[in-house]
This record gives C-alpha cells, sequence and structure tokens, in this order.
C-alpha cells in the first residue's frame, strides 16, 4: 500500500529495494544451510566447561547425496561404480556381449538389461528375445543370469514360441563373464 503523498515511481522504487534485499537475505539464508565441518558445544560438562562433538545428520555420517558425486571414487576396486547399482564390469561387459541386438530397456540401478526382439540375415524364419540380470556387486560367476527366449514364423505373419537349448543361456552367460574378466583386467594394466 502506498503512503500519503507518495507517488506512484517513488513506491515502485521502494518495492524495488524491498525486493532485492529480500533476494539478498533469502541468499544469505540459503548459504547458512551449507555443511560446514564447524563443531559446537553439546552438553556442559561438570566443571563449567564443554563438549565439542561434530554435527550429526540424520542421515548417517557423509548426509544423503541425491544427485551423485561426492568424495566417493568413480569406481572401486570391486567393480562398483558411483551412479550404477551393481557391478559396473558386469553391466559393460553384458551390453557389449548383447550389442548387436536392439535395446528395449536397460536398467543400471536395478541390473536389468532387455532386448527388443532379434531377427538374423541368415534366418529369417525365427527370432531371439534376451534379458540379462545383474544380481549383485561384486564380480562372481553366480552374478549374472540371463533368459534367451525364442519365436519361430507360422508363415502367416504371427509368430509363435520355441524351445530354447539350456547350452544357449550358459554359454551367453559365460561369454559376459569373459568380457566382464576381459574388462576387470584391462582396468588394473
Amino acid at each position: 500500500m502506498r503512503a500519503e503523498g507518495e507517488s506512484s515511481e517513488m513506491w515502485m522504487r521502494n518495492q524495488l529495494r524491498r525486493s532485492v534485499l529480500m533476494v539478498v537475505a533469502l541468499a544469505f539464508a540459503l548459504a547458512a544451510c551449507g555443511s560446514d565441518d564447524t563443531v559446537y558445544p553439546r552438553q556442559k560438562s561438570g566443571r563449567g566447561g564443554a563438549t565439542y562433538e561434530p554435527n550429526e545428520s540424520v542421515f548417517g555420517e557423509g548426509g544423503i547425496n541425491v544427485f551423485g558425486g561426492g568424495d566417493a571414487p568413480l569406481e572401486q576396486g570391486d567393480g562398483s561404480a558411483a551412479g550404477i547399482g551393481v557391478n559396473s564390469y558386469l553391466w559393460r561387459a553384458s551390453l557389449d556381449t548383447i550389442s548387436f541386438m536392439p535395446l528395449a530397456s536397460a536398467d543400471p540401478f536395478g541390473g536389468v538389461i532387455i532386448t527388443d526382439w532379434y531377427t538374423p540375415p541368415e534366418a529369417q524364419s525365427e527370432r531371439f528375445k534376451v534379458n540379462v540380470y545383474i544380481l549383485g556387486r561384486e564380480l562372481r560367476a553366480d552374478g549374472i543370469r540371463a533368459a534367451v527366449f525364442r519365436q519361430e514364423s507360422n508363415g502367416q505373419g504371427g509368430w509363435i514360441d520355441a524351445r530354447v537349448e539350456n547350452q544357449t543361456v550358459t554359454d551367453l552367460e559365460n561369454a559376459i563373464l569373459t568380457r566382464a574378466r576381459q574388462l576387470r583386467i584391462a582396468g588394473l594394466q
């Protein structure tokens, strides 16, 4: 509200000043919310002194990091990486091994890779689909599971589910593990 005798130009200037002051005050308030390593007295000890302890976080030591980064290295020696919920060697090896197939979905946090149907050029009457599941953060032989689906053409534009040999799944898992081992060795050199 304008005061008696205050011109509209003067009122606008005062509003602008108030807005600028509010923005500056808000900026200082937000800057004060940042984390630091300052320690404050927690409680008085028996002889009038105080004990000094670092601030505690509700989310534990280091707090919670929503956007990644922080002090953690991007990749530890076990193949776990920041921003990825599973073993990075198995993840990259899986993507490398099935790179000839179109991807339908890839979830690095859950460790699930799903391909779309792929028809090999030499066998137009059949198509394949692969699901790869990475089960943990360690590079282990039992840390990967694959499911292979196969369909055959019925000759009328439709597809019929067909049997997949167990050896096909085992060969795919072994190929992924071999590639993961190669990536790990290359990373150590």
